[in-house]
């Protein structure tokens, strides 16, 4: 028998019957050419040779190929009268990077698409691993394996079951619509019987969207009782899907429902329920939530938010999304280099205990259009801009006169806006800005404001930085810039109610506006000085730091800034805001407002710590009483939220929101999860103490657990067991 070495020979098994009517065996490399390019089946070996029967047999480092076919074994025996291949193991098949097929013996056809596989095993994606007493191959498309035990788990050779596995009778696998069938299931937790399926169909790991059932989940509440919540998938073409999910307990009845399209230019995205239940006995509950994105022509681009719900407590009965106030929107926007476009339509339904659905703003329309020019006969840059605004209520007047019930407003503004910078000696940057505003306001339903309102309201500004910068020993870098300016604004009479600019918070980002008002129907007025400082710290280590301190002063007062706002008065409080990053992952920021008597009427800190096994974020919020803002007793609040990986597969997660001016908690929660290459275990447990007239505190218990292997990977790190005994 001739030997080549490490000579590898290929052969297209389509020609081998013609090639050997035509060759004899050699010592030499030889390669054969298809007479059919349609048959691209190959075979490579380091040894090649004829019987004299007429035989080929290929041994060492065998390879065949058809297709996305990829074939491995230690010798492969072909017989031209049946066209079947003899492989001797250990045989491994690749198929398309998704699907491993190993076996300690075959017989196939000879383009690999149909034969009978022996202690076979077939494994998708490195994921989940089908081990089975046989094999058979059928059209190139079903593989049925009998006598077959299916797990995603590690599964050591010393004997021990793994975690969980599925035994049956025969599994059937459609590689062309991807879909496992078993027959005769049963699901097993450390080899123990749990659950009995006579058939069963379960998506491969390899099918991102398949109809069919998802991980199902247990919820427990003291107000709704333990149910449980089974969602069902439904696939309904390539761009839509539809999920229910029921959720049934001893207090509860309820079908949750998520519906998903994708369009060539948006996507929309529905998610609702509809509710039976005993704390609202005979009545209809539920609640819906869309959104949705489209690129329209011209750079247009529309979005729209929806939320409604049947009651007030609904979203807090059933762990939805804490909200006090449900904003439903659709926006029209554009936006270019040098020119901006939004426009608006936002309805707000208040859940409020406070709050009287009929006397808020519950309908707005809002418009913006801005456009960017630079002259060039007077350098810098020109911003035009035109907004309007209207909002009403669907309440009408009661006759009290200091009274907003019923009120409705509409507001039209017109604004240029011109500003220039220059580089000045020593260092000192100046920017020049000169504007001016007019609006017109018109009151209906009111009994005070009842009349159209026109202003005009000129402005200039001037601010001056010097920034500075050094390098120390340790090579850090420093900055520093101090600020000043000096700014006047006139705005135009006319008895003007302000309802947009309600709130007002002083920050380093408005430290230098001419208006601290969030909103154009209020503005600043008179001549205001303001004086700060940044300063700034970045080291090669990582660790860097930035400090903000400014003041604001005026030459007349504003009783329109509220008490805590820290605006009130000829002098603002004294703004400081601050940040701090340390290579190990720390940062820390703060900000507050310093009064005069050096009492803090706002502050706030935030800090967040994060490594490779753990995080920590945490939040502490100080608020002074402020009847202009609801407020009457001080606001002192701690959120807390944190996670830890004990070990490669435990995890531990822990949140707590607390009230220090009350001494009590209003919400806390625990979590714990397993993870491991086969499972994945949740455990979750929510308290909230707070309580109204419709909704009283409650517990919340969670419990999920996953199968891993049926489902497209996550991209998550997994961890594998070890088999070793300690």
């Amino acid at each position: 028998m001739p030997k080549t070495g490490n000579l590898r020979r290929a052969l297209l098994l389509s020609a081998v019957l013609p090639w050997l009517a035509l060759s004899a065996p050699a010592p030499q490399a030889q390669t054969a050419t298809p007479p059919d390019p349609a048959q691209p089946a190959m075979l490579v070996a380091d040894q090649v040779f004829i019987t004299p029967d007429r035989i080929l047999v290929a041994e060492g480092n065998v390879e065949a190929f058809q297709g996305n076919t990829r074939l491995r074994a230690e010798k492969i025996t072909f017989d031209q009268t049946t066209g079947t291949l003899q492989i001797e193991g250990p045989i491994r098949i690749d198929q398309e990077g998704d699907i491993t097929i190993l076996a300690d013996a075959a017989e196939l056809d000879s383009d690999l698409r149909n034969g009978l596989l022996t202690g076979a095993r077939m494994v998708f994606q490195q994921q989940l691993q089908l081990a089975s007493l046989q094999m058979t191959r059928v059209s190139g498309r079903y593989t049925q394996l009998y006598k077959t035990a299916v797990t995603s788990c590690h599964v050591c050779e010393d004997g021990r079951p793994p975690l969980w596995q599925i035994r049956a009778e025969r599994v059937t696998h459609d590689q062309q619509e991807r879909q496992l069938y078993f027959e005769g299931a049963q699901l097993r937790v450390l080899d123990v019987p749990v659950f009995y399926f006579p058939a069963l169909r379960l998506p491969d790991p390899s099918l991102e969207r398949a109809s069919g059932f998802l991980i199902p989940s247990l919820r427990s509440t003291s107000n709704l009782g333990t149910g449980v919540k089974v969602p069902y998938f439904f696939t309904l073409g390539p761009h839509r899907d539809l999920t229910l999910a029921p959720y049934i307990s001893s207090s509860t009845q309820t079908l949750d429902v998520r519906y998903r399209q994708a369009f060539r230019r948006g996507r929309i995205e529905f998610n609702g329920a509809y509710t039976r239940d005993d704390l609202f006995p005979g009545e209809d509950r539920g609640y819906i939530f869309g959104e949705g994105q489209f690129d329209l022509p011209r750079d247009f681009r529309l979005t729209f938010d929806v939320k409604a719900v049947s009651d007030d407590a609904y979203l807090e009965d059933y762990g939805l999304p804490e909200l006090d106030r449900l904003r439903s929107e659709a926006v029209l926007s554009r936006a270019k280099r040098d020119s901006l476009f939004r426009a608006s339509l936002t309805h707000y339904k208040t859940l409020r205990l406070s709050e009287q659905q009929a006397n808020i703003p519950s309908g707005i329309a809002e418009a913006f259009y801005q456009t960017r020019h630079h002259p060039a006969l007077t350098g810098g840059e020109l911003r035009l801009t035109l907004q309007g605004h209207g909002h009403r209520r669907s309440s009408s007047i009661d006759g009290t006169a200091t009274d907003s019930n019923g009120r409705d407003l509409a507001r039209l503004t017109a604004d240029i806006d011109w500003r220039r910078s220059w580089r000045l000696g020593s260092g000192i940057l100046a920017e020049w800005e000169l504007g001016a505003a007019a609006d017109a306001f018109r009151a209906y339903d009111d009994s005070v404001y009842n009349e159209e309102v026109t202003r005009l309201t000129p402005r200039t500004a001037l601010t001056l930085r010097l920034p500075m910068s050094r390098r120390d020993a340790g090579g850090a870098t420093q900055y520093l810039e101090p600020i000043l300016q000096l700014g006047w604004r006139d705005e135009g009479g006319g008895n003007v109610v302000t309802e947009e600019s309600r709130f007002v918070e002083f920050d380093q980002g408005n430290l230098l506006s001419l208006s601290r008002f969030p909103s154009t129907d209020a503005r600043e007025d008179g001549l205001t000085l303001v004086y700060g400082a940044n300063w700034a710290r970045y080291a090669p280590t990582g660790w860097q730091a930035y400090v903000t301190a400014g003041q604001v002063l005026r030459s007349d007062g504003d009783s329109r800034f509220t008490k805590s706002s820290g605006l009130s008065g000829t002098s603002s409080d004294f703004l400081l805001a601050g940040q701090i990053k340390f290579g190990d992952g720390l940062a820390l920021s703060t900000r507050g407002l310093l009064n005069g008597a050096l009492n803090f009427s706002k502050a706030e800190l935030r800090g967040d710590w994060r490594t490779s096994r753990s995080s920590l974020s945490g939040t502490y919020l100080w608020l002074g009483t402020d009847p202009d803002e609801d407020r009457t007793e001080e606001s002192s609040e701690l959120w807390v939220d944190g996670s830890y990986d004990i070990n490669p597969s435990w995890s531990a997660s822990a949140r707590l929101r607390y009230d220090i001016s009350g001494a009590r908690a209003t919400r806390a929660g625990l979590g714990v999860a397993y993870r491991n290459e086969c499972v994945t275990v949740d455990l979750s447990v929510n308290r909230r103490y707070t309580s109204t007239t419709s909704v009283e505190p409650t517990t919340d218990f969670g419990f999920t657990i996953s199968l891993s292997g049926f489902s497209v990977k996550s991209g998550s790190k997994q961890y594998r067991r070890s088999c070793s005994k300690t």
